[in-house]
């Protein structure tokens, strides 16, 4: 029994460490998943002009996941967290690989400069205090959608407070050799 408790104990303690979790948030989201075409919605809902948006698939992709439940370690429409739902957008989009966990998904991008960002660049957070912990997708104006711990998929501005203040920097996944 004491074996058990202690393994217990120190899965938790991996988990906490290691995992996308962020603190609990207050931010200022895009509240609902479109309801007619995902790119006039999506471009309404973003306050962006007709034809700002060229990346349908994106688009696509965003509306078919938003609302997932966030779940640690999850990669499924039933629940999924930051890097999986990262790493699922890049392959189903972009037709690419992303690594596993936040950490290693910043290792393999070329850092990009906040004023340099465009539509499918990589957010990276420090939620944890540590080190890198959270990572999402930008879309333009400032916005990207990633997995919350809190609200599940859903689009966040980069000016809400909450990520202003963890904000870690920005990247671009570098080419495959």
């Amino acid at each position: 029994m004491f074996f058990k408790k202690k393994y217990i104990l120190f899965v938790f303690v991996l988990c906490s460490i290691f995992s996308c979790r962020q603190k609990r948030e207050v931010v200022q989201t895009v509240t609902s998943a479109p309801s007619k075409s995902p790119v006039a919605t999506w471009q309404n809902s973003l306050g962006m002009t007709n034809g700002e948006i060229k990346n349908s698939k994106l688009y696509s992709f965003v509306t078919e996941w938003y609302g997932t439940p966030y779940k640690y370690g999850g990669c499924a429409k039933s629940g999924v967290d930051c890097s999986c739902f990262t790493d699922i957008l890049y392959e189903t989009v972009y037709g690419r690989k992303t690594a596993r966990s936040s950490s290693e998904i910043m290792k393999a991008c070329d850092k990009v400069n906040a004023e340099k960002i465009r539509e499918g660049d990589l957010v990276f957070f420090i939620t944890n205090g540590k080190s890198v912990s959270h990572v999402g997708v930008y879309l333009k104006k400032d916005f990207f959608v990633h997995s919350s711990t809190g609200k599940g998929v859903i689009i966040s501005s980069l000016n809400e407070a909450y990520y202003k203040k963890n904000f870690y920097s920005a990247g671009r996944l570098k080419h495959s050799s």
